[in-house]
């Protein structure tokens, strides 16, 4: 069984599960390779002077990797409750249980509608409906998580990735039970 598992891989879901890795967490990201991500050009991602979306959408995935996160290329299609967590279907037929799950579906929302949880209209052009989260990122069911654009935040991927990270550290914090930080120093 897995810690974490977050369904997207674009900057918010590989963000999250960046984070989950390297906090030691058992961490399944799975990525449909689908993302609206890989169609844009940046050139305002902090710390990247410009990259196309399909090498951002890659660096992120490697990241996530070497920490340690399980990198599944399939699309979730069912996500209801198990024993001690959730179980996640896949399209392929391949199932995963996780104690947590974050969504970082982007723009879609079914796969949360039809898990029970909450969505609301969304604020950003063109994205019509969201999940419905508090500031941590909790949705109305005990152990699902949002982040991202699926959460309601701008569209910008700095912002999604980073609001992948915040929704990470908050899991992390209560899997702990004490806050989780993250600091790396510079090696000499």
């Amino acid at each position: 069984m897995y810690e974490i598992a977050v369904i997207g891989a674009g900057p918010a879901g590989a963000s999250a599960a960046l984070f989950a890795a390297k906090a030691g967490k058992k961490t399944l990201l799975i990525d449909n390779d689908k993302g609206m991500t890989r169609r844009g050009w940046y050139e305002n991602f902090y710390g990247i002077s410009e990259i196309g979306g399909p090498d951002l959408v890659e660096t992120g995935h490697k990241q996530a990797v070497k920490f340690g996160a399980e990198l599944v290329a399939d699309q979730a299609v069912g996500l209801t409750a198990g024993s001690e967590g959730f179980i996640i279907e896949s399209e392929s037929g391949a199932t995963y249980e996780a104690k947590h799950v974050i969504l970082a579906t982007g723009v879609l929302t079914d796969l949360a509608a039809k898990a029970g949880v909450e969505t609301k209209d969304g604020t950003e052009p063109r994205i019509k409906t969201v999940v419905a989260v508090n500031a941590e990122g909790k949705t109305n069911v005990e152990g699902i998580w949002a982040a991202g654009t699926v959460a309601g935040v701008s569209v910008h991927a700095i912002i999604t990735a980073g609001d992948g990270a915040k929704v990470a550290i908050n899991v992390i914090s209560e899997l702990n039970g004490a806050r989780y930080v993250d600091h790396d120093l510079l090696k000499a």
